[in-house]
């Protein structure tokens, strides 16, 4: 006998929503507002803008009918509104009360692969990255190339958290990074 995935609830099926346009034309109002008329809401969004574009991120729910409406109509502006257009069914973010919310900033000099060198780190160490921001930039008294990084990571409960900012920092110093592992304030 196989298992299947238990049917979501009425109004408990999620679009996970991502499209980029030019800075001068934000895809974020013409989103919501398809997600609106269709009957659907939003769960969870981001906006970033990233080179010369937009990046928005919407995760929306609703009943089944109107999320498959919000498939079709999220088809219609892709080709009318020049958005380009990512969605797929999603779900729920499943609650971690295992995990310790923690935030990470870093800044050193700016050299190819520091960004891979940190994920690595946090992955080796079963620590998910719930959010991560990063930036290059020129320090203004040096002009040196910089880079900077905010990053939101969940630390298992069990984990020794002492021992764990040590190897981060020891980590950190060997790439000569300057570094602080905080818990999360809320």
């Amino acid at each position: 006998m196989t298992e299947t995935a238990p049917r979501p609830a009425a109004n408990e099926n999620y679009l996970l929503i991502s499209a980029f346009a030019a800075q001068v034309r934000s895809p974020l109002v013409a989103i919501a507002k398809r997600i609106a008329d269709c009957g659907c809401n939003i769960a969870e969004t981001r906006v970033a803008a990233l080179g010369s574009d937009i990046s928005v991120l919407v995760l929306a729910m609703g009943p089944w009918d109107a999320i498959a409406k919000l498939e079709s109509a999220l088809s219609r502006l892709e080709r009318e509104e020049q958005i380009r257009l990512l969605h797929f069914r999603s779900g729920p973010k499943p609650p971690q009360t295992n995990l310790l919310p923690y935030v990470v900033e870093v800044v050193a000099a700016d050299k190819p692969g520091i960004l891979f060198q940190i994920a690595e780190f946090f992955q080796h160490h079963s620590i998910s990255i719930e959010q991560l921001q990063s930036t290059r930039y020129r320090a203004m008294q040096t002009g040196a190339d910089m880079f900077s990084a905010q990053i939101t990571v969940g630390i298992p409960t069990n984990t020794h958290i002492a021992a764990l900012r040590d190897d981060f920092l020891e980590f950190c110093d060997g790439l000569n990074l300057d570094a602080i592992m905080d818990p999360m304030k809320y």
